[in-house]
């Protein structure tokens, strides 16, 4: 038998119905050993238990045991949730967070945990989010990439984190695309490749990455590309020989005509 077998509390100890104090939501059917008890160490349980009994919650923000405050939390009377954000555990204080006004989530952008301050990025308006442009966690950062307008992405443009600069290459206004041409990562390179107006593109034409030069290729006018024809990559050749020598369609031939005998 399995500890998920089992009833166990969040010390290992066995948990029993007949010491537990909702004798009354048992005999209710609105508890169930190993289905639906707080008092038990899996989450689910606990979580299904607050789920039919979310009225108890508020009893329940100052247990000892994390995974049952942490689901406490999104259920438990808001007035109850500010203190909640100092809690040891992380979990606790995300759930308590998110069901709080913004402005308590501003208290946890410098929350020592990654997961916390990721969460965090997803719900704060961008004015908000200029102290994590800086955040030492590079997922962080691409979040906060991904949300943000052109004034913050300009101070991501020279990101240390590689998938850091693809996403700004990706959702930067197309003026700034020439500043990220040289990028010192090919696939930031390729983004720029793919949105680099044409009469700029011709400047990658010479790139070390040949998937930058394939769409170079792909784009070029077919005047300007008879020089890739030579390329090392295979690929980019096809591009070309397809691109200057495209496929003739054969003429239609007539018809025979069939003699009619009468």
């Amino acid at each position: 038998m399995t500890d998920i077998d089992e009833a166990i509390d969040w010390m290992g100890r066995p948990v029993s119905c007949g010491a537990c104090g909702h004798g009354d939501l048992l005999a209710a059917g609105r508890c169930r050993l190993k289905h639906a008890c707080v008092n038990d160490r899996y989450a689910r349980r606990i979580d299904r238990f607050f789920t039919w009994n979310p009225a108890l919650a508020d009893t329940y923000v100052g247990h000892p045991h994390f995974e049952v405050r942490a689901i406490a939390a999104k259920h438990a009377d808001v007035f109850l949730l500010p203190p909640m954000l100092d809690d040891p555990e992380e979990t606790v204080r995300w759930n308590a967070a998110r069901r709080l006004p913004k402005r308590y989530a501003r208290r946890l952008r410098d929350d020592p945990h990654r997961e916390v301050r990721i969460r965090v990025a997803t719900l704060l308006d961008e004015a908000d989010l200029i102290p994590m442009v800086q955040d030492p966690d590079y997922y962080v950062r691409l979040v906060v990439a991904r949300r943000v307008g052109p004034g913050l992405l300009a101070r991501m443009i020279e990101d240390k984190e590689p998938e850091v600069r693809r996403m700004v290459a990706v959702r930067a206004p197309v003026e700034w695309l020439i500043r990220m041409a040289a990028d010192a990562d090919a696939d930031v390179r390729y983004e720029v490749s793919k949105r680099l107006p044409g009469d700029l593109l011709a400047r990658l034409k010479r790139d070390p990455d040949w998937r930058v030069r394939f769409e170079v290729a792909s784009r070029l006018p077919a005047a300007e590309i008879a020089d890739l024809a030579r390329d090392e990559d295979i690929l980019v050749r096809e591009m070309v020989a397809s691109r200057l020598s495209p496929p003739t369609t054969a003429p239609m031939l007539e018809p025979p005509v069939l003699e009619v005998v009468s």
